[in-house]
C-alpha cells in the first residue's frame, strides 16, 4: 500500500497481511484466541489476511487423529485463509523437545510462507522464538516488512525456571533474540514490563510498541440458574466460597501452590468448609498435579478438565473470586491474558505473582484484588478464608473491576491496525 497522489495525508488503506504463529482457533487458550481475534478485525476492516500456524494441538500437547501425519492444509474460518503446517509435538515436554517441536514449525511454516503471495507486512507472533530469523529471510527475499509481536520473552522465563542454565545456549538463544529484533520494523510487547526488557535489550524506543492482550465484551453470559446448576453438579454448597482457576496447566502457573493452600485449608478443620477450590484446564504439567492431588488427599480442591463454552461461562458465573498464579521468578516475563477475561466479567482475584511482577503491579493499580506472594500456600490460605468471611469486602473489590476496560477490543485492535498502515509506508513518509 502506498500514499495516493504521492500525499502523506490521504493513505489507501488496505493492506495484504500475513499473521505468523503456532496457536490459532480451535484452540481456545493461551494465544490462540488473540490470534484469531487480530485476523477477525483485521478481515473485518477490508485488508486481505492470511493466517500461518499449526494443527491445533494446545494446551492438550496433542493433535487430534484426523491430523496426524498431515503435511499441510488450508481452512477458511470466518473469511480467514488459515495455512496449518505440519509440526512436531512431543507427548513429554522437555526442553531438548520443545526446542525441537518449535524449531518443526518455524522451518515447515517458513516454506508456506515463502511460496504465498508477498504480504505488505508479516506480523509474526513470539513464541516461537525461532520465527524471527526466519520472517528475517523471507522479508529479506521477499523485500518486505515484519513486525515482531512477543507474548512470552521465552529465553529469560526459561532461565527463571531453570528450564535451561546459563552458559552458551542461552546465549545463543539471546542471540536469536536480538537477530529478531534487529530486522523487525517494529517491536511489541503486551505488558509495559516487556517494553521495559527490550529498552534494556537494546530496541530503539522508536521500534518499541506496546500491544496488550484485550476483552471483547463483559458479563458471563450465564444465568444465575446455570451457576447454581454448576455448583450441584461439583458438589460445591452455595454458601461456599468458590475460588477457581481456569487455563493452561504448565510450569509457568506453578499450580502446587493452590494444592499446599487446600491442605493448610483442611488442616485448620471446619475453616475448609467455607471454601471450595477448582482448577479446570490442561496443559503439560497436568499429569503431574494431578499425582500431587492424589497424594495429597484434599477434599476442598478439584481439578476438572478443559470445559465446553457453556459449562465455561456457567464456571465463570459461580466463581466468587478467580486465583491466577505464577511460579515465583516468571513474573516479569510474561503477563497472563486470563486476567482481563475475568475482570471484563466482573469476577476479582486473588493472584500469586512476585511483588515485582507485572501480575502484583496490576493488582495493586486496579483494586480489584489480592495479591499473596509466592511460597507461602498458609497466606494464601488465610485470604480465602478471610473473603469467605467477608463479603462485602469482595464486593468492593468485585466493584474495581471495571479497571480492564481500557483492554477493549476496539481501541486495542484499532491502533495495532493504524500502527501496521503506518509501518507499510515508506520510510520518508512516515510519522516523525
Amino acid at each position: 500500500m502506498r500514499p495516493a497522489g504521492g500525499d502523506v495525508s490521504v493513505v489507501v488503506l488496505f493492506m495484504r497481511i500475513i499473521v505468523w504463529g503456532i496457536n490459532y482457533s480451535p484452540e481456545v487458550t493461551g494465544i490462540a484466541p488473540f490470534n484469531r481475534g487480530l485476523c477477525d478485525y483485521l478481515h473485518g476492516s477490508g485488508h486481505a489476511v492470511r493466517m500461518v500456524t499449526t494443527f491445533s494441538y494446545y494446551p492438550t500437547w496433542r493433535k487430534s487423529p484426523a491430523d496426524s501425519g498431515r503435511l499441510y492444509r488450508t481452512d477458511l474460518i470466518a473469511g480467514v485463509p488459515v495455512h496449518r503446517c505440519w509440526h512436531y509435538v512431543p507427548g513429554r515436554t522437555t526442553a531438548a523437545k520443545r526446542i525441537l517441536h518449535e524449531l518443526s514449525f518455524a522451518l515447515s511454516s517458513m516454506w508456506r510462507v515463502l511460496v504465498l503471495p508477498k504480504a505488505d507486512v508479516y506480523v509474526v507472533v513470539s513464541p516461537p522464538l525461532l520465527l524471527g530469523p526466519c520472517a528475517w529471510l523471507v522479508t529479506r527475499l521477499k523485500r518486505s516488512r515484519y513486525t515482531f509481536h512477543v507474548q512470552d520473552l521465552q529465553p529469560d522465563a526459561a532461565l527463571g525456571l531453570g528450564m535451561i542454565k546459563p552458559g552458551l545456549f542461552s546465549k545463543a538463544l539471546f542471540h536469536i533474540e536480538a537477530w529478531a529484533y534487529h530486522g523487525a520494523a517494529s517491536v511489541s510487547g503486551i505488558s509495559a514490563g516487556m517494553l521495559a526488557a527490550f529498552a534494556r535489550k537494546g530496541v530503539p524506543e522508536a521500534k518499541r510498541r506496546y500491544f496488550p492482550n484485550w476483552v471483547g465484551g463483559a458479563g458471563t453470559g450465564a444465568t444465575p440458574s446455570a451457576a447454581r446448576d454448576f455448583r450441584r453438579r461439583h458438589g460445591i454448597p452455595e454458601d461456599a466460597l468458590l475460588a477457581v482457576y481456569s487455563g493452561n496447566i504448565g510450569r509457568k502457573q506453578g499450580l502446587e501452590m493452590l494444592v499446599e493452600a487446600a491442605r493448610s485449608l483442611e488442616a485448620g478443620g471446619g475453616s475448609g468448609q467455607t471454601v471450595a477450590i477448582l482448577i479446570i484446564g490442561d496443559g503439560a504439567a497436568r499429569e503431574e498435579l494431578a499425582a500431587q492431588l492424589e497424594r495429597s488427599d484434599v477434599r476442598v480442591l478439584r481439578l476438572l478438565p478443559l470445559l465446553a463454552d457453556d459449562d465455561y461461562r456457567a464456571s465463570l458465573a459461580a466463581t466468587d473470586v478467580a486465583v491466577i498464579t505464577q511460579a515465583p521468578g516468571t513474573g516479569q516475563f510474561f503477563f497472563p491474558s486470563k486476567l482481563l477475561s475475568v475482570l471484563a466479567a466482573g469476577r476479582p482475584v486473588v493472584t500469586v505473582a512476585d511483588a515485582d511482577s507485572e501480575l502484583a503491579r496490576a493488582v495493586e493499580a486496579g483494586g480489584f484484588g489480592i495479591n499473596c506472594l509466592p511460597g507461602r500456600p498458609e497466606a494464601l490460605a488465610s485470604t480465602l478464608i478471610e473473603l469467605a468471611g467477608d463479603r462485602a469486602r469482595l464486593a468492593g473489590l468485585a466493584s474495581r473491576t471495571s479497571w480492564v476496560q481500557q483492554f477493549a477490543r476496539e481501541r486495542v485492535l484499532g491502533d495495532y491496525a493504524a500502527h501496521l498502515v503506518e509501518i507499510t509506508l515508506p520510510v520518508e513518509n512516515r510519522r516523525r
